[in-house]
């Protein structure tokens, strides 16, 4: 019952219906942990494809030049870096080309 305090109705206070809503809200807090790294990377890989193509390449151009001179930054670092710090990611895209 006192996981179901704030719920609506008798999701809040009638046992049976509470317990039903509790189970059912933590299937969706369990499946949405791991959906919420899929959207960030999904994120993370539009923003620097949008930044990559600002300068000439495509993301998956610009990320297999980035293997291939060796520069080990992760997307989440990039993403920031072409939101955040464009003149630091052009420094990265002119390094890699």
């Amino acid at each position: 019952m006192k996981q179901a305090k704030g719920y609506f109705g008798r999701r809040k206070n009638v046992w049976t219906v509470a317990k039903n809503a509790v189970e059912k809200a933590m299937q969706y807090a369990y499946r949405d942990r791991r959906n919420k790294k899929r959207n960030f990377r999904a994120l993370w890989i539009t923003r620097i494809n949008a930044g990559a193509r600002m300068h000439g390449l495509s993301y998956s151009q610009f990320m297999g030049k980035l293997k291939a001179n060796n520069i080990d930054l992760n997307r989440k670092v990039l993403a920031d870096l072409a939101m955040n710090h464009p003149d630091a990611f052009k420094a990265i895209v002119e390094k890699v080309k």
